[in-house]
């Protein structure tokens, strides 16, 4: 088993991190195009496997041939978000970048499944899947259990509980229209609007679909990367122990919800192939106008796209 990490920059050297010490691979190879920058930081991370007690191997590569084969392939590579940005303002020069990443991957590794992590995410979900020619199934993006760990650690905070007792979904694209659903959110089972204030809720709402922004403020140069990497490694767990693992993804559409050919947050099942099932939960006026909003903003976006 060989997972490669495309770009070694914060969310891509701690994605490859999490995968070597969980043991998900028996390979684990971190490329950049930064001469030194992923062999220095994969030789760091092997030469820390003796005191962490695993054995996947960790190698940095400028180029692709050394990423031959792989099961899995994490696209993390393109420009981050400074504080003002948002992630539609990285749109063009990241899709020119995506689009030489996801040639080279599919040229050595035709077999691979694909998670993007590059913003803006569903827009750069679906160059992969045009430039690839892969089956949909094998091209998914991280969005939705970051945006859910995000929902999940504030409700924690609010009522001093532990985060293991919160259960949440979050739906939509990634962004500021992304659709929290306190209505199916719960604390030991207990429903969240019964134990929280609808203003109180809906501040963390808020906070939810501003987490990024408001990260990429405090720390002045680059964004987030522990929580995401953490949410990389929780799908690329599921693929490879193939436990059918219910967790919101960026997937491909084809009248689900009701809406069509473009890549957006939903639940999805989680296998040794990909995504084997999306899931379609019952929403309500309110809900299902969030999400034809979040919808309108991804499109607006892929019209933009030119490959």
């Amino acid at each position: 088993m060989k997972i490669s990490v495309i770009g070694a920059g914060h969310v891509g050297a701690t994605t490859a991190q999490r995968i070597a010490e969980k043991e998900l691979a028996n390979e684990v190879v971190l490329v950049d195009i930064v001469d030194g920058l992923p062999q220095g930081k994969s030789l760091d991370m092997w030469e820390s496997a003796p005191v962490e007690g695993f054995d996947a191997r960790t190698t940095g590569a400028n180029g692709y041939e050394a990423t031959a084969g792989s099961s899995i392939t994490v696209i993390t590579a393109g420009l981050a978000r400074r504080p003002g940005m948002s992630r539609d303002d990285l749109l063009a020069k990241n899709t020119e970048i995506i689009s030489d990443v996801v040639t080279q991957v599919a040229k050595h590794s035709p077999d691979t499944k694909i998670i993007m992590v590059t913003n803006p995410l569903d827009v750069m979900a679906y160059v992969a899947l045009k430039k690839s020619g892969f089956d949909s199934k094998r091209v998914m993006g991280m969005a939705g259990i970051l945006d859910t760990a995000r929902f999940r650690s504030f409700v924690a905070m609010e009522l001093n509980v532990s985060v293991r007792d919160i259960q949440a979904m979050v739906l939509g694209g990634h962004g500021d229209t992304m659709v929290p659903l306190p209505r199916y959110a719960t604390v030991a089972g207990i429903p969240l609007p019964d134990l929280l204030s609808k203003d109180k809720i809906d501040a963390i709402v808020n906070r939810t679909r501003k987490g990024g922004g408001e990260i990429v403020g405090l720390l002045k140069e680059g964004s987030a990367y522990y929580a995401p990497s953490a949410a990389v490694s929780e799908m690329v767990e599921a693929m490879v122990k193939d436990n059918k693992r219910i967790l919101p993804c960026a997937a491909w559409l084809t009248g689900e919800y009701g809406l069509h050919d473009f890549y957006m947050g939903v639940p999805v099942k989680l296998g040794k192939d990909g995504i084997e099932e999306i899931l379609e939960v019952q929403l309500n006026d309110e809900e299902k106008a969030a999400l034809q909003e979040s919808a309108e903003h991804i499109k607006s976006n892929l019209e933009k796209v030119s490959l």
